[in-house]
């Protein structure tokens, strides 16, 4: 595996593997791996001849009050689970690099990145789809992996990709979930015992929403109502936002349809986790560990 720290290294990289006829594979994170980002490198794989990781905590998507000084950061442990999953690029650029006289010009990310997520962390997604689009323009991707777990992300990735006419192909993997049902996150590692038992609250409150879509129900305000119903009785759990939102355009939907995405985001404590499900295939169409 061939690690590299600059956009010129990566473009280089990138641009050796074009000549030689070859598909590049970029799979973005910010690092401290788990089972769900490997499985991001499996899906990558599978359609490019040459995978690129990059492990870089964006600094852009961070606000004011939130936990970029705490996200959890181990790039050793990072490097081998990389090279041991096939990663053949593994890009660790530095902010100084990314970002070497600030960042000029931003993405806007339009209505969608102001509501749910960017509702409740204004600036986010700005942050985040500028970053994305560094990565793609140093690492000229074929096609780009994300999670469905950050599904109001990845739609607006979907929505840059369109609106810029990048030639990039977007490829959204199913969430990976650990045996208990709690999605799997970077951020899980803050949870203690009673706090993971509390977060446990997400994936049911997913399920309650699946269960009363599947009764007949399709008034999406019924559906919401059951999911936060079930977050309600969680002692020590807040929650942020409960909706259905339209695939296509991540807006908010009067009506269910099997295609509908069931969004939640709680804080267990201080530490804030998301999670979402879509209707007609429920949490049986994600990925288990153990299964």
């Amino acid at each position: 595996m061939r690690v590299v720290c600059l956009p010129r290294e990566l473009r280089e990289a990138s641009t050796q593997a074009a000549r030689a006829g070859l598909r590049v594979g970029l799979v973005p994170t910010m690092g401290f791996l788990h089972a769900g980002h490997l499985a991001l490198v499996k899906e990558a794989r599978a359609r490019a001849d040459v995978v690129v990781m990059s492990v870089f905590v964006n600094p852009l998507q961070f606000g004011p009050a939130e936990d970029f000084a705490a996200y959890p950061r181990d790039l050793e442990r990072d490097r081998g689970l990389a090279e041991a999953s096939g990663v053949d690029v593994l890009w660790v650029p530095t902010v100084e690099a990314m970002y070497p006289d600030g960042p000029a010009v931003t993405v806007s990310p339009g209505p969608v990145g102001s509501i749910l997520e960017g509702a409740v962390r204004p600036g986010h997604f700005a942050g985040v789809l500028t970053v994305v689009l560094k990565l793609f323009a140093a690492a000229a991707p074929a096609v780009a992996v994300f999670g469905r777990k950050d599904a109001q992300q990845a739609a607006l990735v979907r929505f840059m990709i369109r609106d810029f006419n990048l030639p990039v192909e977007l490829i959204v993997a199913p969430t990976v979930r650990d045996a208990d049902g709690l999605a799997l996150s970077s951020r899980n590692v803050h949870l203690d015992v009673a706090g993971r038992r509390r977060a446990l609250a997400l994936p049911r409150a997913l399920a309650g929403g699946v269960e009363v879509f599947r009764s007949g129900e399709r008034r999406a305000g019924s559906i919401v109502a059951a999911a936060a119903a079930v977050l309600a009785t969680e002692a020590g759990l807040t929650s942020d936002y409960v909706a259905c939102v339209n695939p296509d355009t991540f807006l908010p939907s009067d009506a269910a349809t099997d295609t509908t995405t069931l969004a939640v985001a709680a804080r267990v404590g201080a530490t804030r986790l998301i999670d979402n499900v879509v209707l007609g295939a429920g949490l049986d169409a994600d990925v288990r560990i153990g299964d």
